[in-house]
């Protein structure tokens, strides 16, 4: 069982930035493939970005590409999700996942129903 806990939500202006923290219990942590999601009022949760066990793998969605920056502590469990230039269109409740019964790519390829574990999310707003 993995218990995942989400940090650092907050209210910014635009172009700020923010930093999100997912804390994560288990000692198979290093073999789980992390994801971060979003979902904004009214709207369907979405991929946001990815990282490998290792590190090694990332992956971002389109619309935070160049902005966002996921890594991870192993040593720690856990994941980070470094936010700036943030826009209005990012506020939503960001949540952390874990899998780590497949491969990064398989993960990526499957999305959120791949994962196994989430957290209680984090709200991130940003106003205009």
């Amino acid at each position: 069982q993995v218990q995942l806990v989400e940090s650092g939500g907050g209210l910014v202006q635009a172009g700020g930035s923010l930093r999100l923290s997912c804390a994560a219990s288990g000692r198979t942590f290093s073999t789980n493939t992390m994801g971060w999601f979003r979902q904004a009022p009214g709207k369907e949760r979405e991929f946001v970005a990815a990282i490998s066990g290792s590190g090694g793998s990332l992956s971002y969605a389109d619309s935070v590409k160049g902005r966002f920056t996921v890594s991870r502590e192993n040593a720690k469990n856990t994941v980070y999700l470094q936010m700036n230039s943030l826009k209005p269109e990012d506020t939503a409740v960001y949540y952390c996942a874990a899998v780590s019964a497949y491969r990064f790519t398989t993960v990526q390829r499957m999305g959120a129903r791949a994962y196994d574990y989430w957290g209680q999310g984090t709200q991130v707003t940003v106003s205009s």
